[in-house]
């Protein structure tokens, strides 16, 4: 009796949504590993970052993507362009929003989502905040008798779930907690059951589209986005200029670039100190990531009004052709 071969599944599953809802932290946990930046401030990926996994059987190519944002200047534009992308050549769409974000937010880019032939599964992650969000109704409730009100956590998701079946109806809707990684694994079973019969896109040994460097300006950035407030972070680009590996340990120069004098003097900080923590703290991360004894020097530089040039955008690798 022959044996039935078990036919090889591939395809690309995009991660698209608003800022800050948890896109970076789900993509990681798909992945297994530590692809994308996720911190606490909004507009902390930039680029398209895929991460792969493989199995004898199958390959999932996830993609993370900026948050889905109306422009102000033209690195915005690409951040949005990079989002648009994915809706273009998804197996399957994971939309990604939260507990509390209004569903009519962005709805150019909703009606776009809406209009997808491809199947799209709806996350609604932070379920976990569901306790506090009642909490704080109920005490909002006291001082109003005439508002009776059942607002446990189970009843305010069952309004969410409402609320987005009516503007995606054909989308498939799932509440999760990528943070706390529940209903990952649920969400990981359903995508394998949807993907397509095809072969691997990728070799089966690779993580990850994107090269060493690209890791080490990232990490960097993440560390400048926990450690300076305000517009500092957002007016940042690291650019690696040297990375020299060996079999023990990596030689790296990298590059923070900023728009203003001003924006130098606080990323360097009184005497150096502030930019000795960003680059400590990056080399201890890059050790990590890389498990080698790393060696990095870091440098500060004014490139005025980057972020809306063209020319110093793709350079930079923000076109997303």
């Amino acid at each position: 009796m022959e044996q039935t071969v078990k036919k090889h599944k591939a395809g690309f599953v995009n991660i698209v949504g608003n800022p800050n809802v948890g896109k970076s932290t789900l993509m990681n946990q798909l992945v297994g590993e530590r692809i994308s930046i996720a911190t606490f401030k909004a507009q902390t990926t930039r680029h398209r970052i895929m991460g792969i996994v493989n199995t004898d059987d199958m390959q999932i190519v996830f993609s993370d993507t900026p948050g889905v944002l109306k422009p102000n200047y033209k690195l915005q534009e690409s951040m949005l362009a990079f989002s648009e992308s994915a809706l273009a050549d998804a197996d399957v769409l994971l939309y990604v929003t939260d507990v509390v974000e209004k569903p009519e937010k962005n709805m150019e880019f909703l009606e776009k989502v809406q209009k997808m032939t491809t199947p799209v599964i709806l996350l609604i992650n932070k379920i976990d905040e569901l306790s506090n969000q009642s909490t704080q109704n109920n005490q909002n409730n006291q001082n109003n008798r005439s508002i009776q009100s059942n607002q446990n956590p189970q009843n305010l998701l069952a309004e969410i779930v409402d609320k987005w079946h009516a503007l995606l109806p054909n989308a498939e809707i799932l509440p999760i907690s990528a943070k706390n990684k529940f209903g990952v694994d649920i969400l990981l079973k359903r995508i394998q059951e949807l993907l397509p019969e095809s072969p691997a896109f990728f070799d089966k040994d690779q993580l990850t589209d994107k090269p060493a460097r690209f890791f080490v300006s990232e990490i960097i950035r993440e560390k400048i986005l926990l450690f300076y407030d305000k517009e500092i972070p957002y007016s940042v680009e690291v650019v690696v200029e040297r990375f020299k590996e060996d079999d023990r340990q990596i030689h790296i120069n990298a590059v923070i670039y900023v728009e203003r004098d001003s924006q130098k003097g606080i990323i360097i900080g009184h005497q150096g100190v502030a930019l000795k923590k960003v680059s400590t703290e990056a080399r201890k991360a890059l050790e990590k990531f890389f498990d080698k004894h790393i060696y990095l020097e870091v440098f500060v530089k004014v490139d005025k009004d980057w972020r809306s040039s063209k020319k110093e955008l793709d350079n930079f690798g923000y076109n997303p052709e």
